[in-house]
């Protein structure tokens, strides 16, 4: 099978070293390494900039201009590697219920991943931001789920599933799927919406992850979090907009473009609230 991207390049990228083969034991380092090195970031539609979803320029701005990238990006990228190593995967999509009311029944937003690893599905997921799972999980099973970065457990009755994840004792809902197969057609609306929409929080705020081995970094506007693997969540606020352009360079690993409109948006983060307004 011919990759549809340059895998070489792409393992190069994360720094992946191993066989190439379609087994769960590659998947789990392919993914680790993904999301270690690969952030999660909103850049682009913060800065009013396209978002652009067909696999040579996810491609190009993640591998080779060392950018993040969201959902659509984050895992369109990682379904081209898993099929390039020879694993069959379908594109689904979910409703995102995290740090959302109870009562809020949001559309699908969210794009992820079934994997058919050794005859068995698993979740992939590459792109949620600050609870992406680490780990691919297994969706035939509803007990929890153990990843380097986070506990997790798939609810489910006749493919309609929930993902939660255990955080201080509770289990709290992260996003609701069911496994039909989304077009390249559905996930161009979902990315416009996203990419564009004056309500969506991508547009109107700067959300960026990583994970990395001792845990995740997080940065919403102006507000760092790091959440060690063991021990209190502790927040950092920064202070000016060079601050921030460090940050995203330092602690994500993001290329920042140098462009006049990226020092704009950052410096409106530091502005009086009723500026920002």
């Amino acid at each position: 099978m011919k990759a549809a991207i340059d895998l070489n390049a792409y393992f190069q990228r994360i720094g992946y070293s191993g066989d190439a083969s379609p087994d769960l034991e590659t998947v789990r380092a392919l993914i680790a390494l993904h999301t270690q090195s690969i952030p999660f970031e909103n850049l682009n539609p913060f800065l009013g900039w396209p978002v652009e979803i067909d696999l040579p320029l996810v491609e190009r701005k993640l591998v080779r201009e060392r950018r993040g990238g969201y959902c659509y990006e984050q895992n369109n990228l990682f379904r081209a590697v898993l099929e390039g190593i020879g694993i069959t995967v379908t594109g689904l999509a979910a409703r995102v219920l995290w740090q959302v009311p109870t009562n809020h029944q949001p559309a699908q937003s969210h794009m992820m991943l079934r994997a058919e690893i050794a005859g068995i599905p698993y979740l992939v997921d590459v792109g949620f931001g600050s609870q992406t799972p680490t780990a691919p999980l297994r969706l035939d099973i509803e007990t929890e789920q153990a990843t380097s970065h986070g506990v997790y457990r798939l609810c489910g009755t006749e493919g309609d599933y929930l993902l939660e994840t255990r955080i201080d004792g509770l289990w709290l809902p992260v996003y609701r799927f069911d496994q039909k197969k989304k077009t390249a057609g559905d996930y161009k609306v979902f990315n416009w919406y996203c990419s564009t929409h004056p309500a969506s929080h991508f547009v109107r705020e700067l959300v960026v992850a990583r994970a990395f081995a001792g845990g995740r970094h997080t940065l919403r506007n102006r507000e760092l979090s790091y959440y060690p693997r063991k021990g209190p969540k502790m927040v950092f606020r920064i202070a000016s907009p060079q601050e921030l352009r460090e940050t995203l360079a330092d602690v994500f690993k993001i290329e920042v473009p140098d462009a006049p409109e990226v020092d704009s948006a950052l410096a409106s983060l530091f502005a009086p609230r009723e500026e920002q307004a």
